[in-house]
């Protein structure tokens, strides 16, 4: 029995009011680091780091249904990547994120090629094996003079190029805006074309799908490396964010809010990348700020019921709220001076 839900993919075609939110979303994210603090833009910074990670991880189990619980293997993988070229050999900050997107590629394609023969809860153990292992090969000995071992790896956060009255908050903020919606853009291509489809066939009826000629193997391999890329550039991200890697930054629990992310944003769709990334930065300082003695149970508590309210999860209940509104709007003002 399957783990996840059938779920068909949001429709991705165009519209213009669609594209017009696109727009406006855009423009109010470009204006934010201009009016908060450079803490509040921090935190903006992280949550668009994350909307890329979960974007990556919804490609794989969303549209792929390949349950994962060790993308924070490829989000520590991409982030010692960074460090280690920045601290190590000097390489510009936004030379490493190509760099770590294409190391993470490898290690996610190769993990995918056994992992084809898993599937379920064996596959979700698998990738949960592989999120427990990583922090501790990161502080194996033999491995300190790259990794730093337990004490990490301090690296400078980036300065905005000259001429830009930029804070570096504001900058590095901005920067990560641009390429995640690089990435998301190519995420958004790639998904409502022939890829995409033979994605979601492959999740809901593979026999069906590889009998009409679709390589299984292929795309399931290459949705893992393509998942892992995407994690792996946000792990660089957030390396050159917080200025800090160690192994104890990324134990498994950071894996499974990962998978708490789009489930609460919503499986198969690209829009709940941003939805999850917000629930997974903001949730916990404000389950914090309620009770200090039990953040966890208040976190967990609003985590059931947002599960509960909406299965599908905020992508697929915000249309559909909307549409009910408009429904209504449009049936009172069509009813009549009597009604």
């Amino acid at each position: 029995m399957p783990l996840l839900p059938k779920i068909a993919p949001a429709p991705l075609e165009p519209t213009l009011g669609r594209a017009a939110m696109v727009v406006l979303l855009l423009a109010v994210l470009c204006v934010l680091p201009f009016v908060l603090s450079d803490y509040r833009t921090f935190q903006l910074t992280q949550a668009v780091i994350y909307a890329v990670v979960l974007l990556g991880l919804n490609i794989l189990t969303g549209y792929n249904g390949q349950i994962s619980l060790g993308h924070g293997a490829f989000f520590a993988i991409g982030a010692y990547t960074a460090a280690i070229l920045m601290d190590r050999w000097g390489v510009p900050y936004w030379a490493t994120l190509p760099a770590a997107g294409a190391v993470c590629f490898c290690f996610g394609f190769a993990f995918g090629l056994p992992a084809l023969r898993l599937q379920g809860h064996y596959l979700a153990l698998a990738t949960f094996a592989l999120a427990v292992a990583t922090p501790q090969i990161l502080k194996y000995r033999k491995l300190e003079d790259f990794t730093g071992g337990v004490q990490g790896i301090v690296i400078m956060k980036p300065d905005a190029p000259a001429g830009l009255p930029l804070s570096q908050d504001q900058w590095l903020y901005l920067f990560t805006l641009a390429v995640a919606a690089l990435l998301f853009l190519a995420a958004w291509n790639l998904l409502r074309g022939r890829v995409g489809r033979a994605l979601v066939a492959l999740r809901d009826h593979p026999l069906a799908a590889e009998s009409m000629g679709i390589n299984g193997s292929l795309y399931k391999t290459t949705a893992f490396g393509v998942s892992a890329l995407y994690t792996g550039v946000g792990g660089a991200l957030g390396a050159i964010a917080v200025q800090f890697v160690a192994p104890d930054s990324f134990l498994p629990f950071l894996s499974i809010s990962f998978l708490v992310g789009i489930t609460v944003g919503g499986l198969a769709t690209v829009s709940g990348a941003l939805w999850g990334a917000l629930f997974i930065v903001y949730l916990p300082n404000w389950a914090d700020e309620i009770s200090k003695s039990a953040p966890w149970a208040i976190y967990g508590a609003i985590l059931l019921v947002l599960v509960y309210l909406m299965p599908g999860g905020v992508a697929w209940m915000l249309p559909r709220a909307w549409a009910l509104v408009l429904r209504r709007i449009r049936s009172r003002g069509g009813a009549g001076p009597g009604a």
